[in-house]
């Protein structure tokens, strides 16, 4: 079975540059639904229906709604592309924590990867810091006294 492809769209389904148009033209989706499973496609939108740049909250809240669909089917495979990182202008740093509770279906960019990954080891180093009773005031101390 072919992965299915996790497109950057917008509201108004228009798919006409960058991983929409490759989604429309190589993987299923169809002009005109902006939202959804269709194809080998899946439309995750971060424009509205008038193509500007959807908020980071709301671009959040679909992700979401992706990744309850990819959880509740997994017997499909999920090649998430940058979402949000092309023609909506954002950061991978701005989207990739979006998907840390992605389940093992989704194939994500390795730039998210990595940064899902950074976050990960500084919550681990951050809970074994408080475990051993360090805290931001030792923290400081010690970045105080190693400047000597």
């Amino acid at each position: 079975m072919s992965k299915i492809f996790v497109f950057g769209s917008n509201l108004a389904g228009r798919h006409g540059a960058g991983a929409a148009k490759a989604a429309l033209e190589h993987h299923g989706a169809i002009y005109g639904k902006g939202v959804g499973h269709y194809g080998n496609s899946y439309a995750l939108p971060t424009k509205d229906e008038n193509l500007k740049t959807l908020s980071l909250e709301d671009i959040q809240g679909h992700v979401t709604m992706f990744l309850i669909y990819a959880t509740d089917n997994p017997e499909l495979e999920f090649y998430v592309t940058k979402i949000g990182c092309g023609l909506a202008g954002y950061k991978p740093i701005d989207v990739a924590m979006f998907f840390k509770d992605a389940p093992k279906n989704c194939e994500l960019p390795k730039e998210f990867v990595d940064i899902i990954n950074r976050y990960k080891a500084l919550d681990e180093l951050t809970q074994l810091s408080q475990e051993m009773g360090l805290y931001d005031d030792d923290w400081e101390w010690m970045k105080h006294h190693n400047e000597d």
